[in-house]
């Protein structure tokens, strides 16, 4: 790796990454960040999504990256270096990061169903995996449902076998160059309770369409568009079942923290590249900066050790967890979903606020629309709403873990 300047220092740790894999994947992302950072500006003020960088990145495999190497990827299953290389992409360019967390995070958990999954779900993810280790897939999730629309995303019987999908999702990050979606939906199961699914649907499977309605306060160019299924055909084995709607076990916590926790890399990422920005402001100034300008970079480097330090060993810890699968799943699922919300609760209060002080010691220009800082204000802001879990739901869990009082997680 290039060494930074003394203005330029990491402060805490997810300092490199720790595995081989890791490493070459990060070497693979280093040779690409030149051109996502100069992407960044126009795509943000314009929203559009940097389909370029993200075909140079299939080219190199990047996309395959968490796919394991019998399938065809590069073979990085280490959380650590997953999140490390999401940050460095996020100094870079926060929607970018957060379009390519979406892809990354899909092949680990369709990686766990591969290896510990029934014979259906196995045998699909397997065959997701290999398209994706080729590069040939792109597959992104849909999970929250078009809500102004009263839109539920059902998946119901087929006159002809298999099933058809109806409804649509919101916020489906990737979307404009995804080969396939991943789309959760319910549907009526032999037993008359609502279960859940989640179908596979292809890009050019008739009936869907991808909407080009983003306009995001932040991440304006990670295509987090509404996606729209119009009875939809899903072939039978199309489909991963998950179980009753209303009973979903808490061992499921754990498939969500996997999936979930390397974004805490992309809200550190950019708390790091706004310290960067502003301290080499300064550092380019005349003269030194008087007492309250340097007190607020002390306590600035002082939060992101906090921050980056509760981040590493949030996925440590969480990484520790995830490869026993031994004992008792549920109590597995609790531990590894709580520290990553306290960890979450500490990136959503400290990243904003960090970027926000830098924004103070640059001065007026960081207001400019044009001002890198302005587009990391806008950018970090969206880690608040990112689930599991948004604050309210957050304090509902922690407070119930700690209080032990039962509630629906």
């Amino acid at each position: 790796m290039a060494p930074r300047t003394a203005n330029q220092q990491i402060i805490g740790r997810l300092q490199e990454p720790i595995t081989t894999e890791g490493r070459v994947l990060h070497d693979l992302l280093t040779a690409h960040l030149p051109t996502i950072r100069a992407a960044a500006p126009d795509n943000d003020r314009h929203g559009t999504f940097p389909t370029e960088v993200f075909e140079g990145l299939r080219k190199d495999g990047v996309l395959g990256a968490t796919v394991p190497r019998e399938l065809g990827g590069l073979g990085v299953s280490c959380l650590h270096d997953v999140m490390f290389a999401l940050l460095t992409v996020a100094g870079a360019d926060g929607s970018t990061a957060l379009a390519l967390h979406m892809q990354l995070s899909r092949a680990l958990t369709l990686t766990y169903d591969w290896q510990h999954g029934s014979a259906g779900a196995s045998a699909l993810a397997e065959r997701l995996l290999r398209r994706m280790g080729t590069g040939e897939a792109i597959i992104c999730t849909g999970v929250k449902d078009i809500v102004r629309d009263k839109v539920v995303t059902t998946l119901t019987p087929g006159e002809q076998g298999g099933w058809l999908l109806s409804g649509g999702k919101t916020l489906v990050s990737l979307a404009p160059v995804a080969t396939h979606f991943m789309i959760f939906a319910r549907l009526e199961g032999e037993d008359g309770r609502p279960h859940l699914a989640t179908a596979v649907v292809g890009r050019d499977d008739p009936g869907l369409t991808v909407t080009d309605n983003w306009d995001g306060l932040g991440m304006r160019a990670s295509g987090s568009v509404d996606v729209v299924f119009d009875r939809c055909r899903i072939a039978a084995d199309d489909v991963f079942f998950r179980g009753p709607f209303d009973d979903q076990p808490p061992a499921a916590l754990a498939g969500q923290t996997i999936s979930s926790i390397n974004m805490l890399g992309i809200y550190t990422g950019l708390a790091q590249a706004a310290r960067d920005i502003a301290v080499s402001t300064l550092v380019r100034r005349r003269m030194p900066p008087a007492g309250g300008p340097a007190t607020l970079v002390t306590e600035i480097d002082a939060r992101l050790y906090s921050l980056r330090s509760t981040v590493a060993a949030a996925v440590a810890e969480i990484e520790e967890l995830s490869g026993d699968t031994t004992g008792d799943m549920d109590e597995r699922g609790h531990r590894m979903m709580l520290p990553f919300q306290l960890a979450k609760l500490t990136v959503n209060r400290l990243a904003p606020g960090i970027v926000a002080d830098c924004m103070t010691l640059v001065g007026g220009a960081s207001y400019s629309a044009s001002h890198p800082l302005a587009r990391l204000h806008r950018d970090v802001r969206a880690g608040a709403f990112m689930h599991p879990y948004t604050y309210g739901d957050a304090v509902d869990y922690l407070s119930g873990r700690a209080l032990d009082i039962s509630r629906d997680d």
